[in-house]
């Protein structure tokens, strides 16, 4: 009798073994925020054909899903994967292979870093990327005089950290026989005493930069990879490429059609009239990886360079109010014809009468057309009635520009325009959503700097002391809604990622520490334990 008892027990457990559905993996015993419409919380899931299948207690999913692949969390924390909404992810791979001059205290250290890596590389074109006149005892843009003199023969371009200002060698504007008589539209060929110092603003980069040899296909490859690595080791598992050319976009398809490159992209592509005659006549495309759907504009230059357009003048340069890197003519016309596709427009817009001209044209073209969802990428410096024009065009916002430029803005803009600059909170209060970024390598990649400048609004030195202009910090589930779910919103795939809910792709993170939770300062110190795509560790 005892011998039947034990082999019904046998065969009931072995039936219920059978009754569970088989999936791709399992997660139990974790801290999940789902960042779903309720901000919901969970302890596990199951994931299948890349998608989660089942959101539920540890529990529940282990008595309902069987696995081979079960993953326990030991109570860490797991998020959505990171969404960067705006960032220049194959530049970021490109730096790779030049000079790192980012945090460089002076323009000696800058020459000091140049000699290290072309003893390395002995390459015959230079370019280096990083600097940032602001940060050094002199605050003023460098002089190519020493490149000249070190650099004779030898091609140097040096690219601002925002990218809106190189400083090149003569050997280089010798390439696009730069005189002291060259003139661009929506450039600055900066002279003083009547010589070139070898600083070009904005447009006027391309007089150099056209005349660059291009990078080969294979260094375009090798900087995607690296970049792709990068993103991963900090939880970005979609990033939004703000400015890419056709033949950067194929090749970011057939990396991913081959498996070599996983991270998913949102491609903006860059606004020249030659590429939007053609993906207007082509139309956007999508795939599970890849979203081409949108056109990137610039409408001014960066407030550090003093190319924004402001509606009045600097406050320490007068009668200088920046520059318009599109003329008004050309950035309507193009407005107009991307209203009338199935495109998204996002554009640069930094100064408060850049800011205004983009709003003004965004709400005419777009009258009578519901949910567009056009974005106005960094929206710097707002004037005060023009907030009101954000309720219907969506803020792709930077927090770490604010930590990065509290230290001077206010000597550009004075102390009451200030006040409309970096305004997360009233940004987010006029449309209900913003979207999160780095715009990396102009600042730098890791989310997390991200979400503590959005709450904290303070440095790693915890500076300022009460944080800068704290009426417009956000909260941790705001700025974690911005780097997920609202990003997702912004690139209108809110229904397929985002988010931690049936259906949508598995695409999340294990983190080391509680990111709702942690003491605000230890934020930019959370590690990314494992990041997923689709359910596959990266």
């Amino acid at each position: 009798m005892k011998k039947l008892v034990l082999l019904l027990l046998i065969v009931t457990i072995f039936s219920c073994e059978n009754e569970k559905v088989e999936v791709d993996s399992i997660v139990i015993n974790a801290n999940v925020y789902t960042v779903d419409d309720a901000f919901g919380k969970a302890e596990a899931f199951a994931v299948k054909d890349g998608k989660f299948l089942e959101i539920g207690s540890s529990e529940a999913i282990q008595e309902k899903y069987a696995s081979a692949n079960v993953i326990d969390a030991n109570g860490q924390t797991i998020v959505p994967g990171f969404i960067d909404a705006h960032c220049h992810f194959l530049g970021m791979g490109l730096n790779q292979q030049s000079v790192d001059l980012v945090g460089t205290k002076s323009f000696e250290e800058i020459i000091e870093r140049i000699s290290t890596f072309q003893n390395e590389k002995n390459l015959d074109f230079i370019l280096g990327r990083g600097w940032d006149q602001n940060h050094w005892e002199v605050k003023e843009f460098p002089n190519k005089a020493l490149l000249d003199e070190l650099y004779p023969d030898t091609p140097i371009a040096l690219t601002r950290i925002d990218g809106h200002a190189i400083l090149v060698n003569q050997a280089a504007l010798d390439l696009g026989n730069v005189t002291v008589d060259s003139k661009v539209d929506g450039g600055e060929v900066v002279i003083e005493n009547g010589q070139l110092t070898g600083v070009l603003v904005d447009n006027a980069e391309n007089l150099v930069m056209n005349h660059w040899p291009k990078s080969s296909q294979q260094e375009m490859i090798n900087a995607l990879l690296d970049a792709q690595k990068i993103c991963f080791d900090y939880g970005l598992t979609t990033v939004d490429d703000a400015g890419l050319s056709r033949q950067a976009i194929e090749l970011i398809d057939s990396l991913q059609q081959t498996g070599d490159l996983s991270i998913r992209v949102y491609a903006m592509v860059s606004g020249s009239k030659e590429n939007v005659d053609y993906y207007l006549k082509k139309g956007p495309s999508k795939t599970d990886k890849l979203n081409v759907s949108s056109f990137k504009f610039y409408a001014d230059g960066a407030l550090g360079s003093r190319g924004a357009m402001l509606r009045k003048p600097y406050i320490d340069k007068p009668n200088h109010f920046g520059l318009m890197v599109t003329d008004l003519e050309t950035f309507n016309n193009a407005a107009q014809r991307i209203a009338n596709s199935d495109f998204q427009m996002n554009t640069h817009a930094i100064g408060d009468s850049a800011n205004h001209a983009v709003l003004n044209t965004y709400n005419k073209v777009l009258k009578d057309k519901a949910d567009r969802r056009w974005r106005v990428e960094h929206a710097q410096i707002i004037s005060p009635a023009d907030f009101e024009l954000y309720k219907t065009i969506m803020p792709s916002i930077q927090p770490t520009h604010a930590t990065s430029d509290m230290y001077w803005a206010e000597d550009r803009l004075g102390s009451e325009r200030v006040k409309g600059a970096y305004a997360y909170k009233q940004l987010l209060d006029a449309y209900g959503k913003v979207a999160l970024g780095t715009d990396f390598p102009v600042e730098q990649v890791s989310p997390f700097l991200t979400f503590y400048a959005a709450v904290a609004r303070q440095d790693l030195e915890k500076f300022p002391k009460d944080g800068y202009q704290m009426e417009n910090a956000l909260t941790r589930e705001e700025t974690l809604r911005g780097m997920t779910i609202w990003g997702a919103y912004s690139n209108f795939e809110e229904k397929e990622k985002g988010s931690i809910e049936k259906g949508k792709f598995a695409d999340f993170i294990i983190l080391d520490k509680d990111i709702m939770t942690v003491e605000v300062h230890d934020i930019p110190n959370i590690k990314v334990q494992k990041t997923f795509v689709g359910g596959v560790k990266q």
